[in-house]
C-alpha cells in the first residue's frame, strides 16, 4: 500500500479500466497470502462469474482492511452529517 504521507498521481483511462460491479466476493486466506475473487451473479441463477482476481500478502491485506475501515468510517460520518442538514 502507498505511504499515506506521499501524494500519488494515478493515471486512469476509463475506456480501458471500467468499473466492474460485484455482488459477491470469495476470499481464500493462507499463511502466505490472500486471494480475492470478485464476482457477479449471472441473472437470477446461482451461477457466479469471476470478473477480477486480486492476490496480496497477508501484511498487505491487513493494511488494506485498516485503510478501507478508515475510509468507510469517514464517509459514513460525512454521510450522516449531510443527512442532518
Amino acid at each position: 500500500m502507498a505511504d499515506d504521507n506521499k501524494q500519488l498521481n494515478i493515471n486512469l483511462d476509463p475506456n480501458k479500466t471500467p468499473i466492474l460491479y460485484t455482488d459477491m466476493v470469495h476470499m481464500n486466506v493462507t499463511e502466505d497470502g490472500v486471494t480475492i475473487d470478485v464476482c457477479q451473479r449471472v441473472g437470477n441463477t446461482s451461477q457466479m462469474n469471476v470478473v477480477s482476481r486480486i492476490g496480496m500478502s497477508r501484511a498487505h491485506a491487513e493494511k488494506f482492511v485498516r485503510k478501507l475501515t478508515e475510509i468507510l468510517a469517514l464517509t459514513t460520518a460525512q454521510s450522516q452529517t449531510s443527512d442532518k442538514n
